[in-house]
């Protein structure tokens, strides 16, 4: 535990560099803080990945997703297998 409450570490890595950024964060982070955090401290070095390794569920994942392309004021349209028309 940090003085700040920190008590885990998000461990970003970029494959190409081989750089690891390390963001301190508490034990129950949620999706819209963890996209904070790598909006704040990755995208400004390396923009987005092109794939992700989570140990989270998917909900999570989701939830990260929608925040970041929320940040970057772009609306992701998903669709269903059996459905791929995309209404507006």
């Amino acid at each position: 535990m940090t003085k700040k409450g920190h008590e885990n570490l998000i461990i970003i890595v970029d494959r190409f560099s081989k750089m690891c950024v390390l963001i301190p964060c508490k034990k129950t982070i949620t999706g819209q803080e963890a996209a904070n955090l790598f909006f704040s401290h990755v995208w400004v070095h390396f923009g987005l990945p092109n794939s992700v390794n989570l140990d989270k569920d998917s909900r999570f994942l989701g939830k990260v997703w929608t925040c970041l392309w929320e940040k970057m004021d772009t609306r992701l349209k998903r669709s269903t297998t059996f459905h791929p028309q995309i209404d507006e």
